[in-house]
């Protein structure tokens, strides 16, 4: 694809999750948990190696289900810290359950989905950068949004994760303009 981001390289499942997944907007609560929950994994590592594994994190994590997450303790965690398909991590693992149970009191209160797109309008916040320099690493609605995340009882969701994952999720739409994937993604409903 001419003009596709440039951070997705030649790597063909780097180059299948930008062009069919990477910026399109998601509004299931679960789905949308679950690629917060595989981008503070990544905090500290490259994206690339937990999409190498998030198939192995699904099978880890009962398919990311924070209702069965939620009720998890340290036999699930010792578990998980002996399974080489993920990254094994005790306090990312603790904090997925933790944000598991945050998950379940917002999804009752006014849902998960709900929750995150009321900060951004219900729609995507559609950016117009040319090159990769322009593309911020946060931005004050992130920081806003990560605040906001811990005050309900999230972890490892920093200014800096919330931005990917919003990136990520569609709330922001920040292919460069040169890709195809802008135009495409700049009215998805």
């Amino acid at each position: 694809m001419d003009g596709r981001c440039s951070w997705c390289g030649e790597d063909p499942l780097y180059v299948s999750y930008h062009d069919t997944e990477w910026g399109v907007p998601e509004y299931d609560s679960r789905a949308l948990w679950e690629k917060l929950i595989l981008d503070g994994f990544q905090a500290g590592l490259s994206w690339i190696t937990i999409l190498r594994k998030r198939e192995s994190f699904r099978a880890a994590f009962a398919d990311f289900d924070p209702n069965i997450i939620a009720e998890w303790g340290e036999v699930e965690v010792e578990r998980l810290l002996q399974d080489p398909g993920i990254v094994r991590h005790r306090g990312k693992i603790q904090a997925t359950i933790t944000n598991a149970q945050a998950w379940q009191r917002i999804e009752a209160a006014q849902g998960f989905d709900n929750y995150l797109w009321d900060y951004v309008g219900g729609k995507p916040i559609v950016n117009q950068f040319q090159t990769m320099a322009d593309v911020p690493a946060s931005t004050p609605l992130s920081t806003q949004l990560s605040k906001d995340l811990k005050k309900a009882g999230f972890k490892f969701c920093g200014p800096t994760i919330v931005y990917a994952f919003m990136q990520a999720v569609g709330m922001v739409n920040d292919h460069l303009v040169s890709c195809p994937c802008h135009a495409r993604l700049a009215n998805p409903r």
